[in-house]
């Protein structure tokens, strides 16, 4: 296979947004649910590791300090309940099968393969887990397990090299010409009040040396920084060759809160002092997950937080498309009021969403925008949108 012609990181993400992508997270999110009945724990683990329902996947060690287990238990943990959870749906034949098999087909080419694996790992900020999503994917689709680890394994060398490769430009304290853009100021949310000091070291102790995650010298912050994904490279890199940038700070702080029943914890990306003294607090999203309920709760957390401190506020979403442009975005109006009057007499489903979104060609950055602008609920796991709780009628 000829690396050189698989697409780098860095290119905008809103392009690879789609339904299509997110049906495959909520039908690995089913599996999850019916392995969920027989052994609870490792299915939490798989749905953790992975970021099932749009979530950060979580690394090895951060998993392990949850359960008390150590990182390879945990690894050893997954890695069982994965096999289980493949034999059972094949043995089954759940949808998925169907579903994954026509997206990954027997008989297409690993190049092929891999520049839609790559595509959806950086349209979902999901790099820290490649190797195991497209494993999971192809085993779904029907792929034997050595193509499919062989597959897995030229995804993931895409990415170490993607890694490599930048690490050895920086440390060379030279900014690499691939498209490096400045902070979006203009997107920035801003609030007044004194300014408080910019953190000096990171909030993330549990797993913040984890070696599953990749690290390179920046020179701003005279030493190397971790990352989980190529969209929070492209973070950091902006900030470090962006002049208006004086100083920043990786995962500034942890926010606590309760979701689903269960306490989690939330590490805003970074913060970043600029050269006129404001500081913002950025924190990175997908485009195509920006909408969801949960990762709504965070992003309002991480603005609270930003307010209480004087620092801006802003969601970097992988795209020239950010948060206040997606919620502007221009979507039929007689649509738009078609979704409102349902939801006031109750939520769609998958099944009622996705018979809409076929019947008049709403897309997934449409509903987003819906969603942002007129405060409904997305969740997901299982999929469910509602009218905001402004709105919904009493029970």
């Amino acid at each position: 296979m000829s690396a050189e012609i698989v697409k780098e990181p860095g290119h905008d993400i809103a392009g690879d947004v789609s339904f299509e992508l997110e049906e495959l997270d909520e039908l690995v999110g089913e599996l999850l649910t019916e392995h969920a009945e027989r052994a609870a724990r490792d299915a939490r683990i798989v749905g953790l590791r992975l970021g099932i329902g749009g979530q950060r996947p979580e690394t090895l060690t951060r998993i392990g300090a949850r359960y008390d287990l150590a990182r390879d238990r945990v690894r050893q943990l997954y890695t069982k309940a994965v096999g289980r959870i493949v034999r059972e749906a094949d043995r089954t034949g759940h949808r998925c099968t169907t579903v994954f098999a026509h997206r990954y087909p027997l008989d297409a080419g690993d190049l092929r393969l891999v520049r839609m694996l790559l595509a959806e790992t950086y349209a979902t900020d999901t790099d820290l887990v490649a190797m195991e999503w497209s494993y999971l994917k192809l085993r779904l689709a029907g792929h034997e397990q050595g193509d499919a680890r062989r597959v897995a394994g030229y995804v993931m060398q895409r990415i170490l090299g993607w890694q490599k490769k930048t690490a050895s430009i920086l440390a060379k304290l030279h900014v690499p010409d691939d498209g490096i853009e400045a902070l979006p100021l203009d997107d920035v949310q801003w609030f007044d009040g004194p300014v408080a000091a910019l953190p000096t070291e990171s909030a993330r102790v549990a797993d913040g040396d984890d070696d599953g995650r990749a690290r390179f010298y920046l020179a701003k912050a005279g030493r190397d920084v971790a990352y989980d994904s190529a969209l929070v490279a492209r973070l950091l890199r902006t900030l470090d060759a962006d002049p208006a940038v004086a100083a920043f700070q990786e995962e500034p702080t942890a926010l606590t809160y309760q979701f689903s029943g269960e306490d989690r914890v939330h590490y805003p990306a970074v913060a970043a002092q600029l050269t006129d003294g404001r500081t913002v607090l950025i924190d990175v999203v997908p485009l195509g997950r920006i909408a969801f309920h949960h990762n709504r709760i965070q992003s309002e957390l991480g603005r609270a937080y930003a307010h209480e401190h004087g620092w801006g506020w802003l969601v970097w979403t992988g795209s020239a498309l950010g948060a206040g442009r997606l919620e502007a975005r221009s979507v039929d109006a007689s649509l738009e009021q078609r979704l409102t009057t349902d939801l006031e007499q109750g939520p769609y489903d998958r099944q009622s969403l996705a018979a809409v979104a076929t019947e008049t060609g709403l897309d997934l950055l449409d509903l987003s925008g819906l969603v942002l602008r007129n405060d409904w609920q997305w969740d997901r796991m299982p999929m469910r949108l509602s009218a905001s709780r402004s709105r919904r009628p009493s029970p």
